[in-house]
Parts: structure tokens; sequence; C-alpha cells
């Protein structure tokens, strides 16, 4: 039992859940940006250089064919337009990602505002005696 209290207590701690909904939120966030790179940017994108849709892109390593009782074996093929659309999604998520923190990082240096420095804690009573005593000793020398 002592196992799963510390686990409730790992687990409602106040990161551990920020964390969970940053992730859950960033994942969302993942699909919209997917969607924005896949459906609006690559198209026209892709129309620019010559009608190309970057997922049909790949280099064909061996030839479909029909083995000898008639089944048809699936060409080989490296599929290197999968990782050019995958690279264009980081990209443009990396940058949604740069510009939300950057604005963030404003906003939150808008809302610092200049301290005050603090002022000296006043000098107890024995230290101010002490040295009255020692300025006092120091005259009659």
């Amino acid at each position: 039992m002592k196992i799963v209290d510390e686990f409730k207590q790992f687990a409602m701690r106040g990161n551990v859940v920020d964390m969970a909904v940053g992730i859950i939120i960033g994942g969302a966030f993942g699909k919209i940006v997917s969607s924005l790179v896949s459906d609006i940017l690559m198209p026209p994108l892709g129309l620019m250089i010559g009608g190309v849709n970057f997922t049909d892109l790949k280099i064909t390593i061996k030839q479909a064919a029909i083995d000898a009782s008639g089944v048809a074996i699936p060409p080989v093929t490296i599929n290197y337009g999968n990782l050019v659309q995958v690279i264009f999604d980081f990209l443009i998520v990396a940058f949604a990602i740069f510009m939300m923190i950057k604005l963030m990082n404003k906003l939150n240096k808008k809302k610092e505002e200049p301290v005050a420095p603090a002022t000296p804690p006043p000098t107890p009573e024995d230290i101010t005696l002490l040295r009255e005593i020692r300025d006092l000793l120091s005259k009659q020398k």
C-alpha cells in the first residue's frame, strides 16, 4: 500500500499534471499543424515545383511482379517523399512553437516590474553600542 500512496503523491504533483496537459495539448497542436502542412501548404508548393505531390516521391528498387503461382508481389520502394513531408511538418511545428515561446517571453517581460533595491535592515542595538564603545576607545589612545 505504501507504494500506491507514494505513486498517488507523485502523480498528483502539479508538475506531473501540468506536463500531462502539455503533452495532450501538444499532440493536438501537432495534428493541427500536420493538417495545415499537408492540406494547405504542400499542395501549392507541389504545384509550384511542377505538380509534384511529395508523398508520392519514391525510388523503386524492385518493380512489381507476379510470381509463378499468380500472386502479385508489390514493388519495393524507398518513399523519400514521406520524409520530405515530415521534415516540412517538423520545421513548421518548430517555428510555431518558437513564435509562441517568443510571445510568452515578451508578455512575461511586461508583467515583471523593476524591483526597488531592498533597504538594509536596521543595525541591531548591541552592534550600535559596540561601535560606539570602539569609537570611544580609539579616541582615548
